[in-house]
């Protein structure tokens, strides 16, 4: 595996998973099947639109499995066809998208020969901590008191 320098630099620590993200993602990126569309459809609101003529409601799968949203589709041949010419393949097909955290799916809708994704994407709160910060003195003193 071919590390990128940009995550070999020691104040990056605990950023091994975005690198991971960044690998699925450029691998998932080289098919160009199914076509698809993202648009906004709010202000915390998108959709995935892909193109998948010819496939029917239970061909097609919608699930996610660890921050990303993957989208296959298997289309079953009949064995009594006799094609003349055949230029519609029945094709399978696996698309993914990598899901920032907090990105929930809402639905899907096929219609038309498009499946339509809905995500939203809820604003985080803001959380802020104190932290105590203890003396030399107290440290010992806390540590006792924690037996």
């Amino acid at each position: 595996m071919n590390r990128t320098a940009f995550f070999n630099s020691p104040f990056m620590l605990g950023f091994d998973h975005l690198e991971r993200l960044l690998e699925r993602t450029a691998k998932s990126a080289n098919d160009g099947y199914p076509p698809y569309n993202i648009e906004e459809t709010g202000p915390d609101r998108l959709r995935i639109t892909l193109a998948v003529a010819g496939f029917s409601r239970d061909e097609l799968d919608v699930t996610v499995e660890d921050n990303q949203l993957v989208i296959r589709g298997k289309q079953t041949e009949l064995a009594d066809k006799t094609f003349l010419h055949r230029g519609i393949a029945a094709r399978q097909f696996q698309r993914a998208f990598v899901l920032a955290d907090g990105i929930e799916v809402t639905g899907a809708d096929l219609a038309n020969g498009l499946l339509s994704i809905e995500l939203a994407r809820p604003q985080p709160e803001s959380v802020t901590r104190k932290i105590d910060i203890r003396s030399g003195n107290n440290k010992g003193q806390a540590e006792g008191d924690r037996q």
